[in-house]
């Protein structure tokens, strides 16, 4: 029994999830399906791929070597993909974007519309970033990142600098002294991030704020954040290009800054595909069209 591409698929799926059941909901498809496949793969291939256990499963010696084939056999269905793309410019399918939620939410939400009515046959998932998504396991298209990767066979290009600042809302500065040095922020409640969530070390902008001692409302949504600020609660760290516009919000200590990066990155093999392709020209256009808004 030879191997089919449905067989490979699901196999990608589960080692890459490390569940069945996980690549089941992955793959739009029921549990017993999926167990099924794999058994028929394992027959076909003639060798035990996966260890089993309540936990999930692993990769077996076999099945780390099969890995490095399907991954292959993967990349060359891509590369078929892009190749007819190149004849027929139809963008269609799902093009999966991960980013910062500040940028995913408040920049290039709004804007991924026009994206959509260029191409209606193009689902857009836009998905926080949480985390470093692994685009070689295909968790992301593009990913929209503070800490470029310095591994793997991915594409990386500075999008933009930019910058957040203090931000208090003006009936918030009516009640309270506005602070004059940094020290005096110490008699104010901070809004900020739950620095245990932080998956880098460059989402803690203020170290400062997360002294022990100094009152904070710790919001996990950079949106949350920008609406307690909004309503007054205290002083937050936001980003310029959320917070400048925003009716009644007032900068605080404005010397203050703080600069960081956006790269965008792609893997080399999903790069080429043309609804991948058409989602990166977008975002690097928007970004620049936008570029005073992150000044």
């Amino acid at each position: 029994m030879t191997p089919n591409w449905d067989h490979i698929r699901v196999f990608l799926a589960v080692a890459r999830t490390g569940q069945f059941l996980s690549a089941s909901r992955v793959l739009s498809l029921d549990h017993a399906t999926v167990a099924r496949r794999m058994s028929l793969l394992e027959a076909a291939v003639g060798a035990q791929l996966f260890s089993r256990s309540t936990a999930g499963v692993t990769l077996t010696l076999a099945g780390e070597k099969f890995l490095g084939a399907a991954e292959g056999m993967e990349t060359a269905w891509l590369d078929a993909q892009a190749s007819v793309s190149q004849v027929d410019r139809m963008v269609s399918g799902t093009v999966r974007i991960g980013a910062p939620e500040g940028f995913g939410g408040l920049f290039l939400a709004p804007r991924v519309g026009r994206l959509a009515e260029r191409h209606p046959g193009l689902t857009i998932q836009l998905v926080p970033l949480q985390r470093t998504l692994s685009l070689s396991k295909r968790e992301a298209d593009l990913a929209i990142v503070i800490d470029p990767p310095k591994d793997g066979r991915l594409t990386v290009r500075k999008l933009t600098d930019y910058g957040l600042g203090l931000y208090a809302a003006r009936d918030y500065l009516a009640r309270h002294p506005a602070p004059a040095t940094s020290e005096d922020l110490k008699h104010h409640l901070l809004v900020t991030s739950v620095q245990e969530l932080h998956y880098s070390e460059a989402l803690t902008y203020y170290p400062p704020a997360f002294d022990a001692g100094q009152r904070r409302l710790e919001c996990a949504s950079v949106t949350a954040q920008v609406e307690a600020v909004k309503a007054g609660v205290g002083i937050g760290i936001l980003h310029h290009y959320a917070a400048r516009d925003v009716p009644g919000l007032m900068p605080v200590l404005p010397n203050l800054t703080i600069r960081r990066t956006y790269h965008l990155v792609a893997h080399v093999d999903t790069r080429r595909i043309a609804r991948v392709d058409e989602a990166y020209r977008f975002i690097v256009e928007e970004v620049e069209a936008a570029g005073s808004l992150f000044s």
